[in-house]
């Protein structure tokens, strides 16, 4: 998925990354491109920062996220390896393993 779990409020994300591992066979790799905001101090990329507060103002509930809450609800879903993989710009690709 590319910039699209941003578009959705926390039950919407848990919803499609649910339906995400269910549809991937065993050992299959969930894989998500995203402007991730930094688990540290939440101020190294400030573009994301910037882009989770867009996403609130259009959407109303929508936001960006961390690597480590895209962790958190993949291991909600089933899923039980992850790796964040640093992109050029300001995107990272997040993968979740089932």
């Amino acid at each position: 998925m590319g910039m699209i779990l941003h578009d959705w409020n926390l039950e919407k994300k848990k919803t499609l990354i649910r339906k995400a591992y269910d549809a991937l066979p065993e050992g299959g790799a969930f894989v998500v491109i995203e402007a991730l905001i930094d688990d540290d101090a939440h101020r190294d990329n400030v573009f994301c920062l910037l882009m989770s507060l867009n996403m609130l103002i259009e959407f109303g509930d929508a936001f960006d996220y961390s690597g480590s809450d895209f962790a958190s609800w993949c291991r909600e879903a089933g899923f039980r390896h992850f790796e964040i993989i640093s992109l050029t710009g300001p995107s990272s690709a997040a993968v979740a393993y089932k």
